[in-house]
């Protein structure tokens, strides 16, 4: 007796993947991806190329499908065959497309040169929807806009109380360090200390800085002195220079002094000592007078005649 002959191959793939026995099924009993409403179906599967529930655009009821999908920014065209149906790790075969929308249609009309015309036409739609919305991404990334954020009132309360704490814990610190840094200086632990190498330096540090800065304030407070040769513009401003208790004999002292001013070391004579010789020679045989002061001259008009003004008087 001789063994059955087994099928065809044909025959087992066809009753594998039957288009139409699969679309009954999804169509009439369940399908996890279908959302009903009140006037149309639509598809949740990502591979669905239009989005609606129907027999042509159902991913899983046609054995050659194509579709677009974007992942980080890219697009790829995602083909289906029924060569790969036994393999589902192998079924989709992807191409990426370039950011170029001209050449994307190309490399679309290569891939899909053979396939149903519906498919292809629903394929360029949707590349044309999802390189608008990439532009629009692309655009909206560039420009600075305001974030909302939520600020729960149990985490901000919470925060409130830690910073009061945290406030309240530092000033107790300082106020530790600075009353054992009092005791350091006046000697109450001894000579023999046992401090940290980090605080202890940290602490003589405080205090250089401290001394450079009460230097700096000293030498700010000294005023810095200097000293200006006075300048002689007339010969007038002479006169009360000289004194006035200056009389003849040591006036002609002076001027033998400008006459022997030659053989000094110096070898040579200011012009202010030359004014004064001259001044000394015009007015030697006196002292210096103080020079009078203007007076105003003030007139007084009478209103009415002398005489009156006279008798008046007396």
């Amino acid at each position: 007796m001789t063994p059955p002959r087994p099928p065809p191959l044909l025959s087992l793939e066809f009753d594998m993947q039957h288009d139409e026995v699969i679309w009954q099924v999804i169509n009439h009993n369940h399908c996890s991806f279908k959302a009903r409403t009140q006037t149309q179906n639509f598809c949740r599967n990502v591979y669905n190329v239009t989005g609606l529930c129907n027999r042509s655009s159902c991913p899983l009821a046609n054995s050659r499908y194509a579709t677009i999908r974007e992942h980080d920014g890219t697009l790829y065209l995602y083909m289906k065959s029924i060569e790969r149906a036994h393999t589902p790790k192998e079924l989709w075969e992807r191409v990426k497309l370039p950011r170029n929308y001209a050449k994307a249609l190309e490399i679309i009309d290569k891939y899909l040169e053979f396939w149903p015309k519906f498919l292809v036409h629903k394929n360029k739609q949707r590349l044309t929807k999802m390189t608008q919305y990439l532009i629009r991404k692309r655009k909206l990334a560039l420009k600075v806009r305001e974030k909302l954020v939520t600020m729960p009132a149990k985490q901000v309360k919470r925060e409130a109380r830690r910073e009061a704490k945290a406030e309240v814990a530092a000033v107790l610190d300082k106020a530790i360090e600075k009353e054992l840094l009092q005791r350091l200086q006046s000697g109450t632990y001894g000579d023999i200390y046992n401090f940290p190498l980090k605080e202890y330096q940290q602490a003589l540090d405080m205090e250089e800085l401290e001394e450079e800065q009460e230097e700096e304030e000293e030498e700010e407070e000294q005023p810095a002195v200097e000293y200006v040769e006075y300048e002689m513009e007339d010969e007038e401003e002479l006169e009360d220079f000289l004194p006035r208790e200056l009389h003849v004999g040591k006036l002609s002292s002076v001027q033998e002094d400008e006459d022997v001013g030659d053989d000094f070391e110096d070898g040579v004579k200011t012009t202010a000592g030359k004014r004064t010789a001259l001044l000394l020679d015009k007015d030697a045989s006196s002292t210096f007078p103080k020079k009078r002061k203007k007076k105003a001259h003030v007139e007084i008009e009478y209103e009415g005649e002398p005489e009156d003004m006279q008798q008046r008087l007396l």
